[in-house]
């Protein structure tokens, strides 16, 4: 029996080198699945700021790609073990285990997703708060600006 499952590539040289590497001999499967690996293309999250809520969404965001890699990595071992176990040998406990990590493997897809939503309207929120801050910090040089022209003139 024969299939194919898709490379995981990711950044982490330890990870590349074997490092949390999953090896199913009997099959010639290998994949990685490396905490803190990030599978290549995906980017760093970057600094957004020191405010509570830009800290809070940079942890937000981390674990909601810890849960997405956590999914993807359930994905890779539902895989096998559908693909690499015969028909005969899925039953009783061994089927139950295939049915257990597919049922987690939905469950963590649809946290990550849900993460991904507060995640976004979190942005929005600081979004929206530093363009308010923004216009209040120039009202208030405006009005610092007036001040003082009053003074000058109640001077003259």
């Amino acid at each position: 029996m024969g299939f194919f499952v898709a490379a995981l590539y990711f950044s982490n040289a330890a990870c590349r080198a074997g490092h949390g590497r999953l090896a199913v001999p009997s099959k010639g499967l290998t994949f990685f699945a490396c905490k803190g690996a990030r599978m290549a293309g995906q980017q760093q999250t970057s600094s957004r700021g020191d405010t509570s809520l830009e800290q809070t969404l940079e942890k937000t965001e981390a674990v909601a790609a810890d849960v997405q890699r956590a999914s993807d990595n359930l994905a890779v071992v539902n895989t096998v073990l559908e693909q690499g176990l015969p028909e005969e040998v899925q039953v009783g406990d061994v089927a139950q285990a295939i049915e257990h990590t597919s049922q987690l493997e939905e469950k963590l897809a649809k946290s990550a997703e849900t993460l991904a939503e507060v995640n976004a309207a979190l942005s929005e929120e600081i979004e929206k708060r530093l363009e308010i801050t923004a216009e209040r910090d120039e009202s208030q040089a405006q009005a610092e600006e007036l001040k003082a022209r009053i003074r000058t003139g109640a001077a003259d």
